[in-house]
């Protein structure tokens, strides 16, 4: 069971009876199943993260194992959790040769469970968070981590967005104004306090904007934390994950947030360094990152403090929502997370006013 409710449920019948709709039906996805032929037989399910928007679950049936991805519990905010569009993304990506799972169906029938959702091929590796697999222990091989984490990322930057289905993913022309102002909104509308930082460092995002030095596809949560790795050596990235924020506009905004948010020994950690592990011997530090980085684009990398800053403003926009959810009782469970972020918001605002005067 979820703090909001019954996750699954077997039949359509006992989800009607629950004051609040489960996550999974299992007769209505097996007959989803059926109809596109996903195999024979019972369904096995199994959760896979910890994720408290869009869920992810592993399903079993027969001998193959696939993976459904759908939005949470309605009602949903406009234009959040856009599931049909997110598996577009994929398809389209995939297309290119960007390391993504293989989108197998979509289905746009609310009927089935309350929300779309849509299947993709199971993809088989680790996510690297503050555990190492055996085979990727070594120094060498947390260096080749490095390098994969810095090439994935570099690869799907050079996708050309101007075909024709690439080209109506977003608007690259403003997107770094844009960012700014929609995250200036997002902190009046989830704050219950006064940081005067939220505006200073909006004030100097605005008055300091680099000019973009290419267009691309920006994934808009680009880390460690949401790439699989195969397990055996040499190390390599199998999968890119989450795509609920991608859309076209300044390559560096991804490589500002995946370094901004990175754990290095040569920095104080914050609340959004979710792979500790890369503070350990072998990984490479930020610097390092950036080069290999510049390395494989040719971008300039002078302006890149400029949209760290942005990472870290934006990080501690979004944790304040999240905290002035766990403030109202509306994320039931939380017991670390949640209460971190009262001092965790502060503290990525003074990295970035710290980050700020680098340039």
């Amino acid at each position: 069971m979820t703090p909001d409710g019954v996750e699954v449920v077997t039949t359509t019948a006992e989800a009607r009876a629950l004051p609040s709709p489960p996550l999974l039906i299992l007769d209505s996805v097996t007959a989803f199943f059926d109809e596109q032929g996903f195999g024979t037989g019972p369904l096995a399910w199994e959760r896979i993260g910890d994720g408290q928007s869009n869920i992810t679950y592993r399903i079993q049936r027969s001998d193959q194992t696939y993976v459904l991805r759908r939005g949470p519990r309605p009602p949903l905010p406009p234009s959040t959790h856009d599931m049909v569009r997110e598996a577009r993304i994929q398809q389209l990506l995939h297309a290119e040769g960007v390391l993504v799972p293989r989108i197998l169906a979509v289905c746009t029938d609310k009927s089935v469970l309350g929300v779309p959702f849509y299947v993709m091929s199971f993809v088989e590796g680790v996510v690297i968070t503050d555990t190492v697999p055996p085979a990727l222990e070594s120094r060498g091989q947390r260096e080749a981590t490095s390098r994969a984490v810095v090439d994935a990322l570099a690869q799907l930057h050079r996708v050309d967005v101007t075909k024709p289905d690439l080209s109506g993913l977003g608007r690259p022309e403003g997107y770094l104004e844009r960012q700014v102002k929609r995250f200036s909104g997002l902190w009046e509308t989830n704050t219950t306090r006064h940081l005067p930082e939220v505006h200073d460092l909006a004030d100097w995002l605005e008055k300091n904007r680099p000019d973009s030095q290419g267009m691309s596809v920006v994934h808009g949560d680009y880390r460690m934390g949401n790439l699989l790795f195969s397990g055996s050596a040499p190390a390599s990235v199998a999968g890119i994950l989450d795509w609920e924020m991608a859309t076209l506009g300044d390559p560096l905004a991804d490589l500002g947030y995946l370094t901004a948010t990175y754990s290095d020994p040569a920095s104080a950690p914050t609340v959004m360094e979710l792979t500790p592990v890369t503070r350990e011997p072998g990984y490479w530090n930020r610097t390092q990152l950036v080069d290999r980085y510049a390395e494989r684009t040719g971008f300039e990398m002078g302006p890149l403090p400029w949209y760290q800053v942005l990472a870290l403003w934006k990080s501690a926009i979004f944790c304040e929502a999240i905290y002035t959810r766990w403030l109202q009782g509306e994320r039931p469970g939380d017991e670390v997370f949640g209460p971190s972020l009262e001092a965790g918001v502060p503290h990525l605002l003074q990295q970035a006013t710290r980050r700020m005067h680098d340039l």
